[in-house]
């Protein structure tokens, strides 16, 4: 028996009856016990869950012939027989994240101890509600697969993070893709052959951060992921909080300015429409239209031909038309978060995508806006940082999610 059949069989909702049933529920326990603590002795686990050590020697053994666990060797002992250390295997499973952007997309292979062996960024791709622009991602997919040096039977689970309004749970897709009668999910599962689930991209970026980057202690953090739109992934007591239907974390939708500008979500006022990438290269623009110069315009590149990547490096440059217009978007960002901020009342608030590459230069007035406009009591009570995994926060998230889920699966 592979490891990879011994994972489905212990995480797949099959029914099994009497003993078999009993053990299949005991390794699942032992799987996620050591998935949380790490190497540990048969004595410490048969302590841990409260069954014989007999008993957790049998189902070891049974999980070594499995190939998902092994003997780290003996660990040292001050007197008496030396006990071994038993683990995971890293090999016996593989997780896929792929994160999805306007202009690119990010993918990356986790073992099945959490170590990320394999990347691929930046892959070129435009994201549309379109069959082509599934197909094209079917195919980035595919060819990332293809070039792994594990084999495609020891992939367990792929998440996919797209922006918009996704339920998790059902595997549906409100925003992108969503030309198909199945799930999304479902859709791509029957195409690629592996267990797909599917997540929005901010969740994705904040449970990355929240596992492997930025954080330490914090229980309570908020992600805020400004791209050409703006997410926001909810960290609540440790856990992922996406709301009745999914679609918690609209950030960038709340009405916080009084204009006349036409939200792609087809409101007027959202945050998004005065200060987010996509009001960034508009702004630009209009500068441009009233007299401003830039260096971005001296490859004589037309400000229609202007991505957000574009003015990201004009900033880092030292553009001053960049990084003053940087500045004005962080300010109303800032003011955003305040109102977040004095709602959740978080531990730690988490600045990434492509806008928090520019660091202190939106970094500064957001802080700016948090003194201004968050009550003093919650505000001192929140910490403000940059990503730490920056474009690697959305694979990062998208391989655990999938290794999370079908961990949970029972």
């Amino acid at each position: 028996m592979t490891g990879q059949q011994s994972i489905f069989e212990l995480f797949s909702d099959e029914t099994t009856s009497g003993v078999a049933f009993k053990n299949k529920a005991l390794k699942r326990t032992i799987i996620n016990h050591l998935d949380v603590i790490g190497n540990t002795t048969i004595t410490d686990l048969a302590q841990a869950l409260n069954i014989s050590v007999p008993k957790i020697t049998s189902l070891i053994n049974e999980l070594i012939n499995d190939g998902l666990v092994k003997d780290y060797g003996k660990v040292d002992s001050k007197g008496g027989r030396r006990a071994s250390m038993y683990g995971l295997v890293a090999e016996s499973g593989f997780f896929i994240g792929v994160d999805v952007k306007n202009y690119y997309v990010n993918l990356g292979l986790l073992d099945f101890k959490k170590s990320l062996v394999s990347s691929e960024m930046h892959v070129p791709f435009v994201l549309a509600n379109t069959q082509e622009s599934y197909d094209q991602l079917i195919k980035i997919i595919q060819r990332f697969i293809e070039n792994l040096s594990v084999q495609s039977r020891n992939i367990l689970a792929m998440c996919v993070n797209l922006s918009g309004r996704i339920n998790s749970e059902s595997g549906y897709s409100y925003s992108f893709f969503h030309f198909h009668e199945e799930p999304l999910s479902a859709t791509i599962e029957k195409t690629t052959g592996i267990r797909t689930f599917i997540e929005n991209d901010s969740r994705a970026m904040a449970y990355g951060e929240f596992h492997n980057g930025i954080v330490c202690d914090e229980k309570n953090v908020l992600f805020v992921n400004l791209d050409y739109g703006i997410g926001l992934g909810i960290m609540i007591d440790g856990k992922i909080y996406r709301g009745k239907s999914g679609f918690g974390g609209e950030f960038g939708h709340i009405p916080l300015f009084a204009n006349e500008i036409i939200c792609h979500c087809g409101k007027k006022g959202c945050l998004e429409t005065e200060a987010s990438g996509q009001a960034l290269l508009r702004l630009f623009k209009e500068k441009i239209e009233q007299g401003s110069s830039s260096s971005l315009l001296q490859n004589h590149k037309q400000p229609d031909d202007l991505r957000l990547a574009d003015i990201i490096q004009a900033t880092k440059n030292e553009d001053v038309l960049s990084i003053e217009l940087i500045a004005e978007i962080g300010e109303k960002i800032g003011r955003g978060i305040s109102v977040i901020i004095n709602i959740f009342n978080p531990e730690l608030v988490i600045l990434g995508g492509t806008l928090a590459e520019t660091g202190d230069y939106i970094r500064l007035p957001i802080r700016s806006a948090l003194n201004k406009y968050s009550l003093s009591l919650v505000n001192n009570d929140t910490q403000l940082v940059m990503s730490k995994l920056h474009e690697k926060a959305g694979v990062i998230g998208g391989c655990l999610i999938a290794r999370d889920k079908l961990l949970s699966m029972s």
